[in-house]
């Protein structure tokens, strides 16, 4: 699969996390404070939660439910009760556009 459009660059809101889905997979993107986008999995490893209706916090995404803070770079967990990281995906941006492929995830050390 290639990469898919998910919106244009300036439809994201800086430090607001957005929910698309490529193909059935839901993947938060976030436009952090520095201007880089960032795209994780929507679905926070300890409740089974979106993401996305969390709160963005320099390079991490809370969950609003538990509060388990994602690393917007590695996907890992930052604190419990959440321990099992969530995939980020590699974000190409063209022409103002903003593309995701879903089947890439990023190798984070």
């Amino acid at each position: 699969m290639s990469a898919t459009r998910v919106c244009a660059l300036d439809e994201l809101v800086q430090d607001e996390a957005r929910r698309v889905e490529i193909d059935g997979v839901a993947i938060a993107v976030v436009l952090d404070g520095n201007g880089d986008v960032h795209a994780i999995g929507d679905v926070c490893t300890h409740g089974d939660i979106s993401l996305s209706d969390g709160f963005v916090e320099g390079e991490t995404l809370e969950c609003w439910a538990h509060g388990s803070a994602f690393s917007l770079t590695t996907g890992r967990p930052l604190n419990l009760p959440a321990y099992e990281p969530v995939p980020v995906y590699e974000v190409v941006i063209d022409s103002g556009d903003v593309l995701i492929d879903p089947t890439v995830t990023k190798a984070t050390a």
